[in-house]
């Protein structure tokens, strides 16, 4: 057994135990709540191949197709009590054309939540299972749309891609722009890892009031363009192929700062 291996299962250890230490005292009957994921440009709902939007750099671009993955979902109650939803219940993929996936939709014991923490991604565990555990959204040869890199064995986080007349036509001949960003960390060696954790406080839009009988949705928005304008501002002219190289974490590090709590539907 190898080093990088054996750092790998025993994370995958101490995450059961924690996840187990923090569901204790979890009592009565699992309530439905929603995790919307509404996706805009700036202060534009975001239009796929039509919506037209511009950088800080002030290159302007169309976005023709965006997914990404979230997973391991957990929130915290005004009580201090953290429920994480367990690990075949956590993996959901927002695709921007199909309306439906942007509701994350999970079961939580009855409480008033003030905190919201997900990942950006899929954990180093999942990435690495037996594929016959992989199922649904995270099935390689399910309805992914791509989200996979077979050469690489390991998911695509973020799916990002479009046209812009900033990308030069040397490097595309349709000037389209490419971002798919993912690393799990490797396991044989360390790699690029592009796995991001979002922890937001509810508390200034709304906390969720889940009980039985009611049904909460937080509805949080998800600004593209902090993509291209976060820590680092991202020029489409230099950097138009961003894959599963060096600056795949500078993406990483930008889409993290993307999520905001617009409200809560109670």
């Amino acid at each position: 057994m190898n080093k990088c291996f054996l750092i790998i299962a025993i994370t995958v250890l101490m995450i059961i135990s924690a996840v187990g230490c923090s569901n204790k005292g979890a009592q009565g009957t699992l309530v439905p709540l929603s995790i919307e994921f509404d996706n805009i440009a700036g202060e534009q709902n975001l239009q796929l191949g039509t919506g037209v939007y511009r950088n800080a750099e002030g290159e302007t671009y169309s976005v023709d197709f965006l997914q990404y993955y979230i997973s391991n979902i957990s929130l915290t109650r005004t009580d201090g009590f953290t429920y994480t939803v367990p690990q075949d219940s956590s993996y959901f993929l927002i695709r921007e054309e199909d309306p439906k996936t942007r509701f994350a939709n999970v079961k939580v014991p009855e409480g008033e939540y003030s905190r919201l923490t997900f990942m950006v991604g899929v954990d180093s565990l999942r990435n690495t299972m037996d594929i016959s555990k992989r199922t649904g959204v995270l099935d390689p040869a399910g309805g992914m749309e791509g989200m996979y890199w077979e050469w690489n064995s390991g998911y695509i986080f973020f799916r990002m891609e479009g046209t812009s007349f900033a990308v030069p036509a040397t490097i595309d001949a349709k000037q389209r722009f490419r971002f798919h960003i993912g690393g799990f960390g490797g396991i044989s060696a360390p790699t690029i890892n592009n796995i991001k954790t979002i922890s937001i406080d509810l508390t200034a839009g709304g906390t969720a009031l889940v009980k039985k009988g009611a049904h909460s949705n937080i509805h949080l928005m998800v600004d593209i363009m902090k993509v291209f304008d976060g820590p680092s501002q991202v020029r489409l002219k230099d950097h138009s192929q961003v894959m599963f190289s060096d600056y795949s974490a500078s993406i990483a590090k930008n889409y993290s700062t993307m999520f905001r709590h617009d409200h809560t539907e109670n």
